[in-house]
């Protein structure tokens, strides 16, 4: 049964491993050459798990102690994951211990997989969501550490590589679209997200994109539920 899960997960998650790799790489090395050893990018990628973050947070070692700065940029960064795990309350019902292992690893990337992913009906749906979890953190981590290691013996320019996670997003995007009978969703978040984008910047959209996303299809969900959409 675990090995059917983590075959099926498998293939899910090698466009992650190339982003994550990438990313993961960048992280370390600039870690690294911020004057941090291997072990605090290694240790920051499992405990906080959440790569924009990451990255603030070596600038946040850098700077004069302020907890609770540290704290308000935590939440305003992470906030979408509270949006995430909502959408997942009912996915992660009957998934035993392995539920809390799925929520402490939930990223963007893992959520967009276990979200949207057609599970084979021979494979444990808990089990998959677990591997796609395990294989996405492993993917991260290992990134953050090898560039850890190699910060200081390489050195590149970086700009340009988080691209591959946008790509990977409108791939993720073109396909769940295409597999819907229905895109009135779609379209919801596309309009909340460009209306947003259009008041509050680009720096400040996500989080009121979500906010008006989660009202829209709250108040539509009714009619939708009845339409079978």
């Amino acid at each position: 049964m675990k090995w059917a899960a983590f075959r099926a997960a498998f293939p899910y998650t090698i466009p992650i491993f190339a982003g994550f790799w990438f990313l993961g790489l960048a992280y370390g090395i600039y870690a690294n050459v911020s004057g941090f050893s291997f072990l605090y990018p290694l240790v920051m990628s499992i405990v906080i798990f959440g790569g924009s973050l990451e990255f603030v947070t070596v600038t946040m070692l850098l700077s004069p102690f302020a907890p609770l700065q540290a704290f308000l940029m935590a939440i305003l960064i992470q906030a979408r994951h509270l949006f995430y795990g909502i959408a997942m309350l009912g996915r992660f019902r009957g998934t035993g211990l392995k539920k809390y292992y799925l929520i402490y690893g939930m990223c963007d990337e893992t959520f967009s997989i276990n979200f949207s992913a057609k599970i084979p009906q021979d494979v444990d749906r808990g089990w998959f969501m677990f591997f796609v979890t395990l294989l996405n953190e492993f993917y991260w981590v290992s990134g953050a550490t090898i560039g850890g290691l190699m910060g200081s013996l390489l050195t590149f320019d970086t700009q340009g590589i988080s691209f591959v996670m946008t790509a990977m997003f409108t791939v993720i995007f073109l396909e769940q679209y295409e597999r819907e009978h229905s895109h009135i969703t779609a379209w919801v978040g596309l309009a909340a997200s460009a209306l947003c984008l259009q008041l509050f910047g680009s720096q400040s959209f996500i989080i009121p994109a979500m906010l008006c996303i989660l009202v829209v299809l709250t108040l539509i969900r009714g009619p939708l539920e009845r339409k079978g959409i």
